[in-house]
């Protein structure tokens, strides 16, 4: 089935479609944990909060033997695996603003997004930790240092938590964990090949901040800025996916959502956005012409959570580094 076919298909059908959707996530949510060593968690919102406050002590005092590790541990930092202690243990000199934390207790899963300082120089920071027994199983870390690609990368010293990001979600705005799920997955498919046509469903006012730069709906734009994410930053999530700004997006791939906080209506996702570089110039909906910005194969590999309130996308925040392309992910299962 074709894309177009298939948006046909969406707008028609609508709820249906949406409705099947999360079936197939209800399916495959039971499937990993039938064969998983899923326990019922034990650790609450505090208890996971507690564990991000002490992470974080012991990655500034670079001691991670203060926090209690399992016996098999799992780190990796910008899609590569260390040893615990390696990388940005030896060289972080303090942590900044805090943007935003998550806790997902029947997962075990907590998130953190910030800034962190090495030798004086900050760089945007994105932390995952599951918690097994009140023990320290898996480290995820996105470390966005700048000028580490040619991703958008803004002024830290400027970053503040969004209200919206924060707030708990009234109990009845929350969106159950698989639609949840299946929402960010159609965000992405929005995104991969990205030609006018919507598979998820935003809120009119969503908004996106990726590396600290607004991208959509900027509350304060630049009149007068000019540029693909200049542009972007002035409309809304889906007017800018309507157009089909991001073309040149060839793969949303490796895609995971490790934590769902229904409470506060957060969705963690990780995955990598591909472009092969072959297309060169592209047409937005609007019938102008643009150059596609990224002419070489190249990778983003993505920590991005959504805010979803009363079944809708109302806001992105993302933390990404520039990854050799088609890099496979450590955190997903390749078959021979």
């Amino acid at each position: 089935m074709t894309r177009r076919t298939c948006a046909s298909v969406i707008a028609a059908l609508g709820a249906v479609v949406l409705a099947g959707s999360f079936s197939h996530f209800h399916r495959t949510y039971a499937a990993a944990r039938e064969h998983s060593d899923y326990t019922a968690p034990d650790c609450d919102r505090k208890c996971l909060y507690g564990f991000v406050d002490q992470y974080l002590a012991a990655l500034v005092a670079k001691d991670p033997s203060r926090l209690p590790w399992a016996s098999t541990v799992k780190f990796t930092e910008n899609n590569v695996e260390l040893k615990v202690g390696d990388g940005l243990w030896g060289t972080v000199s303090g942590m900044g603003p805090e943007d935003l934390r998550a806790a997902d207790p029947e997962n075990g899963q907590v998130a953190y997004y910030g800034i962190v300082d090495e030798h004086g120089s900050p760089g945007y920071f994105a932390l995952r930790l599951r918690i097994e027994d009140r023990k320290i199983a898996e480290v995820e870390t996105i470390v966005d240092r700048k000028g580490n690609g040619p991703g958008p990368f803004g002024d830290p010293a400027k970053m503040t938590a969004l209200p919206i990001l924060q707030e708990d979600v009234p109990a009845d705005q929350r969106t159950p964990r698989t639609k949840m799920v299946a929402l960010a997955d159609g965000y992405f498919n929005t995104l991969q090949l990205n030609d006018g046509h919507i598979f998820t469903v935003f809120d009119p006012a969503c908004s996106r901040r990726e590396n600290g730069v607004w991208t959509a709906n900027d509350p304060h734009p630049e009149p007068n800025a000019t540029g693909l994410l200049a542009v972007a930053g002035r409309i809304s999530c889906e007017q800018g996916f309507k157009l089909g700004n991001y073309r040149w997006d060839d793969r949303l791939r490796e895609r995971r959502f490790p934590l769902v906080d229904e409470e506060k209506g957060l969705i963690l996702a990780g995955g990598f956005i591909d472009h092969s570089g072959r297309l060169e110039k592209y047409t937005t909906t609007d019938g102008v012409t643009h150059d596609a910005p990224l002419k070489s194969p190249h990778s983003f590999c993505l920590m991005e959570t959504f805010k979803i309130v009363d079944g809708k996308i109302r806001h992105a925040e993302a933390v990404f580094i520039t990854v050799p392309y088609n890099m496979p992910s450590p955190w997903v299962r390749h078959d021979d």
